[in-house]
C-alpha cells in the first residue's frame, strides 16, 4: 500500500437507525489490503512493456509542454518533438517490418495514448502523422505507395496532413463537396474545391508544417461519382510555399491543442497524377474505367473509413489516461488537504473524509476502472482485425461500432472529471501549474474529434436496431419486446448485439435485504441489460411504420426517436464498461485486492442506476422500497471505498514526472503538518491567545458559578 494509504485507517460507519442493517452488508471483511502492484498490473493490461517503455519517455522533460508557451513556440516545440518520438524509435510499431516497424497495431495504439501525459498537442500532432496521415496511405494505398512515401513519412521527411473534414461537412463524410475529377487526357486527377464550404477545415499541420496531405474527395470520372476516395496530394515545395493551386490560412489560436498547426486547405485546379489515387478499394485505368473489389457504393465508403477506426480507439484510451491523471492530482491533494474542525476543536478534517467530497470523486474512479478495462478489450479486439487474425467483415462492423460507443463515453467522462476534479482542488486546481486546467482545455475537442460523440452514438443506436431486426425478423412484436439476441456475458464486447436478461429480484420486506439484492452481480448486470433492452424494444416499435412511409414521413418518424436513439447507445455503452470491469474482476486472484476491486465496481454498476432512477421506477424494474435504499447503498460503499482511495490511484502508474502537479507532489502534506507543530507548539508554550469565544464561554460559566453560589435574599 502507498504511504499515505496505511496511514489512513479504515473508519466503520455508522447511519441512520432506520438503515442499520446496511452497516454490515460489507463486513465479511472489514479492513482488505490492495496489492497495488497486482492491480497496476491488471490495469496495463496486455501491451505492459509497451506502456512502461511509453511512460518512461513521457516522463522525460524533453517530451513536457511548457506552461505559458507562446502560439508560435509550443507549435516549434512539439514540431520537434515529433522528431524526438523518431529518434526514439516510439512511433513506428504500427508499420510494416520491412520498412522498420514491427506490425504491432495493439502495442502502437497502447504506446501512443500514454503521449497524452507529457501533452496532448504532441500526442494529437503524432496522431495526424503516424495514425491518420501515415495510416491511410498504408491501409488504403498499394506497395508502390508504401515504398514511395511511408519511410519519408515515418521519419519526418514528409510532415502531412489527413484533409477530410470540411467547413460545411464534419461528421458527415460522405457528403464532402470537394472533387477529383479524372482527365484521360493527361492521365491525371484534377483536386477542386468549388465553393468556400468545400474547404478543408480544422486540419493539423496545415497551417505550417504539412508537405503533403491525404485528401478525400468524391472521384469522378466518364461523369459518374464513384463516391468519397482517397488522394496523395502534395501541398508544399521546398521552400514551404503553397504549390500552384493549393491555398490556405492558419487557424489561429484555439480553445486547446495549439501546439498544434490547425489550418484550411483549399484546391483550384490541382493537377496530381492518376497513381496518386490510394487505391486498395477502388483505381481508375488510364482510359478512365473505374474497378473495385467492392461492388456497393455504401459498404466501399464504410470500408475504407473502418480502416481509419484507430483514431477513435487512440482517443478512447487517450481520454482514459487523462481521466486517471485528474483523479490521482485531485485524490492525492484531497488526502492532505485540511478544511474546517468538524469533529475536534484542534484539527481540521482531511477534505476526502468528507462524504460529499468522496461522492464527487469516487464514482468517477470507478467510471474510470470501468472504461479503462473496457478500452483494454477493445484495443484487443482491434489487434485482432489490423493483425488479420479475426477480419471479417462482422469483426470490423462490431469495431467500428464497440469504438464509436466507448470513444463517446470515454471522452464525455475526461471532460466531467477533469472539470470534477479541478473543483475538488478549489483554487489549487485554477493554478495553471497543477495542469487540470489545461489538459481540460486540451481535451475539450475530443468529444468532437474523429465524429461527433454524438452523430456517433447514432451509429452505435442504429446498429444495435439492426441486429435486433435480424433476431426477430420473423417474430411478433410482443415477443421482441420481452427478448433479445441471446447473448455470452464473455462476447459482449466482441458482439454488439444485445443480451437476455430477466429483472426477477422480488422484494422480501427486509430492507437489508433488498439492499443487499442490488449487491448481486447478477442483479446489477439484469438491471443494466433489462433497460437496454426494454428501450431497444421500444424504438423498434415506434419505428416499425417507417417500412412503409415516404422517405421524408420516414425521416420525419425517426427524427422524433433521435432523443431516445442516443440514450440507449449510451447505456449500451455503460452496459459494455460494467461487464468489461466485471471480467477484469474475475481474472484478481489476490482477495484483498479483489475485494476492493469488487466494491468499486459495484459503486460503477449502483451509480449508473442510481443516474437512471427514475427510468427503473417508471418502468418498474425497481420498487421504492428497493430505490430508498440505493442511496444510503452507495454512501457506504463510499465509506468502504476511503481507505483505499490512494491506493487505487497510485496502480495506475503515474509517478510525479508523469503528474507534474505540486498540489499531488506531496507539498500540501508538508504544509499542513507544518501547521498542525506551529500550533502544537504554541498551544504547549503557554503563551497562545485566547480564542475570543472561549473567552466568552469561559465568562459565562464563571457567571454561572459566582450566581450559584451566592445566597439568595429573603423576600
Amino acid at each position: 500500500m502507498s504511504q499515505a494509504s496505511q496511514a489512513t485507517s479504515a473508519r466503520k460507519t455508522t447511519g441512520n437507525s432506520n438503515h442499520a442493517g446496511l452497516d454490515t452488508m460489507y463486513d465479511d471483511d472489514s479492513s482488505p489490503s490492495v496489492d497495488v502492484a497486482v492491480l497496476g498490473e491488471a490495469v496495463l493490461g496486455r501491451w505492459a512493456e509497451v506502456r512502461r517503455t511509453a511512460r518512461e519517455l513521457v516522463g522525460r522533460d524533453e517530451t513536457h509542454r511548457i506552461e505559458g508557451q507562446s502560439l508560435a513556440d509550443h507549435r516549434k516545440r512539439v514540431l520537434g518533438q515529433l522528431h524526438y518520438l523518431v529518434e526514439n524509435k516510439a512511433v513506428h510499431r504500427a508499420f510494416p517490418k520491412s520498412l522498420g516497424g514491427s506490425d504491432d497495431n495493439g502495442g502502437n495504439i497502447a504506446g501512443f495514448e500514454e503521449l497524452v501525459v507529457a501533452d496532448p498537442s504532441l500526442q494529437i500532432k503524432a496522431g495526424v502523422q503516424w495514425g491518420l496521415f501515415g495510416s491511410a496511405v498504408l491501409h488504403l494505398g498499394n506497395e508502390e505507395h508504401h515504398r514511395k512515401w511511408l519511410p519519408g513519412i515515418m521519419n519526418m521527411e514528409i510532415p502531412g496532413c489527413f484533409a477530410m473534414t470540411e467547413t460545411g461537412h464534419g461528421s458527415d463524410v460522405a457528403s464532402v463537396a470537394t472533387t477529383a475529377t479524372y482527365d484521360p487526357d493527361t492521365d491525371e486527377f484534377v483536386i477542386n474545391t468549388p465553393f468556400r464550404a468545400a474547404w478543408k477545415e480544422y486540419i493539423g499541420n496545415a497551417a505550417l508544417d504539412g508537405v503533403a496531405a491525404v485528401v478525400f474527395a468524391q472521384l469522378i470520372t466518364k461523369g459518374v461519382d464513384h463516391g468519397v476516395h482517397a488522394f496523395y496530394v502534395p501541398l508544399r515545395d521546398e521552400a514551404n510555399a503553397f504549390l500552384d493551386g493549393v491555398g490556405g490560412e492558419d487557424d489561429g489560436f484555439k480553445g486547446g491543442l495549439n501546439g498544434i498547426d490547425n489550418g484550411r486547405l483549399h484546391f483550384t485546379n490541382v493537377r496530381i497524377p492518376r497513381t496518386n489515387l490510394l487505391n486498395r478499394y477502388g483505381d481508375v485505368d488510364s482510359d478512365g474505367t473505374y474497378t473495385s473489389p467492392i461492388s456497393t457504393p455504401g459498404r466501399r465508403f464504410f470500408t475504407m473509413l473502418g480502416t481509419l477506426v484507430q483514431g477513435r480507439v487512440s482517443l478512447d484510451g487517450a481520454a482514459v489516461a487523462a481521466s486517471k491523471v485528474g483523479l490521482k492530482i485531485a485524490i492525492q491533494y484531497g488526502s492532505e488537504r485540511r478544511q474546517f474542525n468538524a469533529s475536534s476543536d484542534t484539527t481540521e478534517e482531511v477534505i476526502l473524509d468528507y462524504q460529499r467530497h468522496q461522492r464527487r470523486l469516487l464514482p468517477r474512479l470507478a467510471e474510470t476502472y470501468a472504461a479503462a478495462f473496457a478500452h483494454e478489450e477493445l484495443l484487443e479486439k482491434f489487434d485482432d482485425v489490423f493483425s488479420g487474425r479475426h477480419d471479417s467483415d462482422e469483426d470490423r462492423e462490431d469495431l467500428e461500432t464497440l469504438a464509436a460507443a466507448l470513444k463517446s463515453l470515454s471522452t464525455w467522462h475526461a471532460l466531467d472529471t477533469l472539470q470534477t476534479s479541478r473543483e475538488a482542488c478549489g483554487g489549487a486546481g485554477f493554478m495553471t501549474e497543477n495542469r487540470l486546467t489545461s489538459l481540460r482545455a486540451d481535451l475539450d475537442v475530443y468529444a468532437t474529434f474523429e465524429g461527433d460523440n454524438t452523430v456517433l452514438l447514432q451509429l452505435v443506436a442504429k446498429r444495435l436496431l439492426a441486429d435486433y431486426a435480424k433476431e426477430f425478423k420473423n417474430v411478433d412484436f410482443g415477443i421482441m419486446a420481452r427478448f433479445v439476441a441471446d447473448q455470452a456475458a464473455d462476447l459482449t464486447l466482441h458482439r454488439t448485439g444485445l443480451r437476455r436478461a430477466v429483472q426477477a429480484v422480488a422484494d422480501s420486506g427486509d430492507e437489508r435485504r433488498s439492499a443487499v439484492a442490488l449487491r448481486d452481480e447478477e442483479t446489477q448486470r439484469s438491471l443494466l441489460t433489462d433497460r437496454v433492452e426494454t428501450m431497444i424494444a421500444g424504438i423498434a416499435g415506434e419505428l416499425k411504420p417507417a417500412s412503409r412511409m415516404s422517405t421524408a414521413e420516414a425521416a420525419k418518424l425517426v427524427n422524433t426517436q433521435q432523443h431516445e436513439l442516443i440514450e440507449t447507445a449510451v447505456a449500451h455503452g455503460e452496459l459494455l464498461q460494467w461487464e468489461a470491469f466485471t471480467t477484469a474482476l474475475h481474472g484478481i486472484s489476490d482477495p484483498g485486492t479483489r475485494q476492493v476491486l469488487t466494491w468499486l465496481r459495484d459503486l460503477f454498476g449502483l451509480s449508473l442506476i442510481e443516474r437512471n432512477l427514475s427510468w427503473y421506477l417508471m418502468n418498474g424494474r425497481l420498487s421504492n422500497q428497493r430505490a430508498r435504499t440505493l442511496g444510503d447503498y452507495i454512501n457506504r460503499l463510499l465509506a468502504r471505498l476511503r481507505p483505499h482511495a490512494l491506493d487505487l490511484v497510485d496502480a495506475f502508474g503515474y509517478d510525479q514526472q508523469h503528474l507534474r502537479a505540486p498540489i499531488a507532489s506531496g507539498e500540501e502534506a508538508q504544509r499542513q503538518q507544518e501547521a498542525m507543530e506551529h500550533l502544537r507548539a504554541e498551544r504547549a508554550s503557554g503563551h497562545a491567545p485566547i480564542d475570543e469565544k472561549v473567552l466568552i464561554e469561559r465568562v459565562k460559566a464563571a457567571g454561572k458559578k459566582i450566581n450559584k453560589k451566592a445566597p439568595r435574599k429573603k423576600a
